[in-house]
Parts: structure tokens; C-alpha cells; sequence
């Protein structure tokens, strides 16, 4: 059964890891990588990747990318959104702050910022306005 719009702009504020796609190269299937996202009902959805990483370049060259979302308890449920890029700009610590506070406990949020800002090199926010939304709660299996 297909999800109202506030069920899956919710489930898709909850964080999830989204299986990031974009468009790939001539002869290439897409590329589809796990991805941390931020998401607030009503509004864009974004991401931060290496300014040099593959997805980046994929992403400024299709203009668009999709996520999906997922789970299997308490019932089998996914959203996926698709739209164009309506920003970008070099990630800011606030960003980053609050990505690692979505996902990670309290307690490791600035080690992990510290080891990030060390080892994950200059990082691109990118932004995306949802245009298209797939969704659907299957049940308990």
C-alpha cells in the first residue's frame, strides 16, 4: 500500500542509510552507494561527499540524483525520492555536526567529526529537491 504524503516524508526524516543513485558513465549502470542524508518534511534533502569523489562528478554532470530508504521491522516499508540539484556549496563544520548527531550516539559524535575533518578530505554539500516519490508499507512478513 502506498504511503500518504506525511507517512513518507516522516519515515524519510527518520535516518535511515539511503542507498544513494546517480546516472554513470556511457556503457556504465548507475552508480548506487550507501550514503547518510538529512531530511526535514517539506524540504530539500541532502548529502556530503568528497569535493574529487566519483558520485560528486556524477552528480554536477546528471544534474540529479534519487535516494531510497528502507526497512523490514515491524513491516517491510521503503520510500525513494528522485529530483534535480538546487544547490551545492563546500561543507560547513555545522553540517557535519549535524549529519554525525542524526546518525551516531552522543558520545562518539566528536571523535568521529575530529577523524572526519582528518581523513575525509574537502567535502561538497549537495542538495536536492524531491520531485518524484516512490513508497509503499508491504506488511509484516
Amino acid at each position: 500500500m502506498a504511503l500518504s504524503v506525511s507517512e513518507r516524508e516522516q519515515f524519510l526524516a527518520e535516518p535511515h542509510v539511503a542507498a544513494l543513485a546517480v546516472d554513470a558513465e556511457d556503457g556504465r549502470a548507475p552508480l548506487v552507494v550507501p550514503i547518510w542524508y538529512q531530511y526535514e518534511p517539506g524540504g530539500e534533502a541532502w548529502v556530503l561527499t568528497g569535493v574529487h569523489s566519483r558520485k560528486a562528478r556524477l552528480i554536477e554532470a546528471a544534474g540529479r540524483f534519487s535516494l531510497m530508504v528502507e526497512r523490514v521491522r515491524p513491516s517491510v516499508r521503503y520510500v525513494s525520492i528522485e529530483g534535480p540539484v538546487t544547490r551545492t556549496s563546500p561543507m560547513t563544520d555545522e553540517q557535519l555536526d549535524e549529519m554525525a548527531r542524526r546518525y551516531l550516539p552522543p558520545e562518539v559524535v566528536k571523535g568521529y567529526i575530529e577523524m572526519a575533518k582528518a581523513e575525509h578530505g574537502e567535502q561538497l554539500m549537495v542538495a536536492m529537491r524531491p520531485e518524484r516519490w516512490l513508497s509503499s508499507d508491504l506488511g509484516s512478513f
